[in-house]
């Protein structure tokens, strides 16, 4: 069944307006961090499959895990014969293996290893059905009135669903709840043995001011990303769905994000589009974009992958009008090629190195030695505590140190236990819409299948 929103959320207007852009354009969304402001949307309501994307909410559950005391970074997960059957991106570990809660959050983040998003799931919720469950609550408390998830790593589902608009609730909540757990989504590289994976995440480390978060892909969806930046103590979120190619949402982030900070577009020429939670929700079924992607149509030298990188395609002129549609921003103004936006590809000289067994030193330890190695070797200054801090690239503010007790269960031992619960430790924001059963800002409750883990 397909979520019902009523009709009263968007006008008929709205929504032929939108989808007679949705026909040439993927879904777009540029917001302000902390205000939450829209300063750019295209689409940005369809609701759309989210691919590794999900893997936000996995990695939001996760930290909220650790940060009401239930788990550790240091508490040991075991990989179990499902887990090691995903199908890649994965790690690839053997069933019985364990790894710490810090080192598969840095595999999930920069890998976007499936393999590694089951085994959270399972360590933490006991199944990846209950888990769903968790991460369900928690869009319901943020306000993400157009997602619902049956997996944790975005895997094709026909009820794995979100929007732009919601992932950008989620990002933003990640950036104002964990700011001292930014360095998750901010790695650019991580060696396990002898071989090194750089973040999909190509605006890391290239265009100035990059601090994150995530890229997804699977056929139906396209390729996607939720790409934040720092400039002068201001961050702007981009939320890119649907783009042809790896190289494409790269060179349309950057191009939003540069359009955002340059004050292009004039606000005063435009009316306001409010806050991301005020955008009004679209009652459609997800596209399918698998024939345009990985089908017969879709003209490519090899298939289509999470890792593939278009250097003609980041090197387009958003301007040019023989363009492609996909790379037309005019409501933005003018803007450069994406190529002037981004600097030389660059090899990681330092990865961060990843393993699996027990931790060997303490979690904070650890942790204070990777932030200091993402700073330049520089000890970071001190952040106020309690307050979420934005940083610019390469400057990641010092945060108090994760726990280091393990968490012990009703049996007194060290083994992490499931919880059946979701309650954020902090205050939700100010905008997030409370979760009442039946209401038509959330989606109407249905069961949910079996998780459908398979395909491309």
């Amino acid at each position: 069944m397909r979520m019902k929103i009523t009709a009263a959320l968007v006008t008929a207007a709205a929504v032929a307006a939108l989808g007679a852009s949705r026909a040439s354009a993927e879904a777009l969304l540029l917001i302000e961090a902390d205000s939450g402001k829209v300063l750019y949307a295209e689409n940005a309501t369809y609701p759309w499959y989210p691919a590794s994307l999900t893997k936000l909410m996995t990695l939001y559950v996760t930290l909220h895990a650790v940060k009401d005391g239930r788990f550790t970074l240091d508490s040991l997960l075991t990989v179990s014969q499902f887990a090691s059957v995903q199908k890649p991106a994965k790690m690839g570990l053997k069933p019985g293996m364990q790894v710490t809660v810090d080192n598969a959050l840095k595999m999930l983040m920069v890998r976007s290893a499936n393999d590694i998003a089951v085994v959270l799931a399972e360590g933490m919720g006991g199944s990846v059905e209950k888990f769903s469950d968790h991460m369900n609550r928690a869009a319901q408390q943020l306000g993400m009135t157009q997602s619902s998830f049956v997996n944790p790593n975005g895997m094709p589902a026909e009820d794995q669903i979100s929007s732009a608009r919601d992932l950008a609730i989620l990002a933003r909540a990640l950036i104002r709840e964990f700011p001292e757990y930014d360095m998750y989504w901010h790695i650019p590289a991580i060696r396990y043995g002898a071989k090194t994976t750089q973040n999909y995440n190509k605006l890391i480390g290239r265009y100035p001011g990059a601090d994150g978060m995530k890229t997804g892909f699977i056929c139906a969806s396209g390729f996607n990303l939720v790409a934040a930046a720092t400039r002068k103590g201001r961050r702007l979120i981009a939320v890119v769905l649907g783009s042809p190619s790896g190289g494409a949402r790269t060179a349309k982030a950057a191009q939003m994000l540069e359009r955002g900070f340059n004050g292009a577009g004039l606000a005063w020429l435009a009316p306001s589009l409010g806050t991301v939670e005020a955008l009004p929700a679209i009652d459609a079924a997800p596209p399918d974009m698998r024939e345009t992607i990985c089908g017969a149509s879709a003209n490519r030298k090899k298939p289509a992958s999470e890792s593939e990188e278009d250097d003609a395609v980041e090197a387009a002129n958003p301007d040019d009008p023989n363009a492609p549609q996909h790379f037309k921003l005019s409501n933005l103004g003018p803007s450069a090629k994406a190529s002037a936006l981004l600097g030389p590809k660059v090899e990681a000289a330092n990865p961060i190195e990843v393993y699996v067994g027990p931790a060997r030193k303490p979690a904070e330890s650890q942790f204070i030695a990777t932030r200091a190695k993402l700073n330049g070797g520089k000890k970071p200054a001190a952040a106020k505590p309690g307050k979420a801090t934005s940083v610019e690239t390469n400057q990641i503010a010092a945060a108090p140190p994760p726990q280091t007790a393990p968490a012990q269960n009703a049996a007194g031992t060290d083994a992490p236990q499931p919880w059946m619960s979701f309650a954020p430790a902090n205050t939700p924001l100010a905008s997030a819409t409370e979760f009442v059963p039946g209401s038509a800002t959330m989606p109407v409750p249905r069961p949910r299948p079996k998780p459908k883990l398979n395909g491309q």
